[in-house]
């Protein structure tokens, strides 16, 4: 879902309150600007769950952040709130009222030229499908992989329980 966002011709804006984890933080970074609200939670949680992220997210996330800190928001699966989002580049700006002005921006870019805006929003966006055919198949290749196996089953069952996995290697 979220690489159909980079496809569509025009400006696709998320307004972002609550929880954004995992396939929600995925879904926010597939869209051109992302509004959210200070006290907002996002993560890239699959970790968690013994498994990596995808829907092209780990193109979108180092399009965002420094590799460095794309890697250490993935391993860790740690929650972040909208403030430290902001400053890390995961979100554009933040808000009191993100739908509100997410609405308001949209409603703004609608008195621009539709021309202009679908040839800006093109040409930002070859920049971003150069490798985004192959790295979608790597990440699907690796989930398909993990989905399912003992120590990502052990993760999950860890996480209900609220005990430690234990993992073999």
């Amino acid at each position: 879902a979220c690489w159909v966002w980079q496809e569509i011709p025009v400006p696709v804006i998320a307004a972002v309150h609550g929880h954004a984890l995992g396939g929600g933080l995925q879904i926010a970074l597939g869209a051109d600007i992302r509004i959210a609200h200070p006290d907002t939670t996002l993560s890239v949680r699959e970790l968690h769950w013994g498994l990596t992220p995808d829907m092209t997210a780990t193109l979108t996330l180092t399009r965002l952040v420094r590799p460095d800190v794309a890697k250490e928001l993935t391993f860790s699966a740690r929650l972040v709130d909208g403030t430290e989002a902001a400053a890390l580049g995961l979100v554009t700006r933040l808000s009191e009222t993100p739908r509100d002005d997410a609405l308001a921006m949209a409603s703004e870019l609608a008195q621009r030229s539709p021309d202009a805006v679908r040839g800006a929003k093109a040409l930002f966006g070859r920049l971003l499908d150069e490798h985004a055919a192959e790295q979608f198949a790597a990440e699907r290749e690796t989930i398909e992989g993990l989905v399912g196996s003992p120590n990502q089953v052990e993760a999950v069952m860890a996480g209900f329980e609220s005990r430690p996995p234990v993992f073999r290697d």
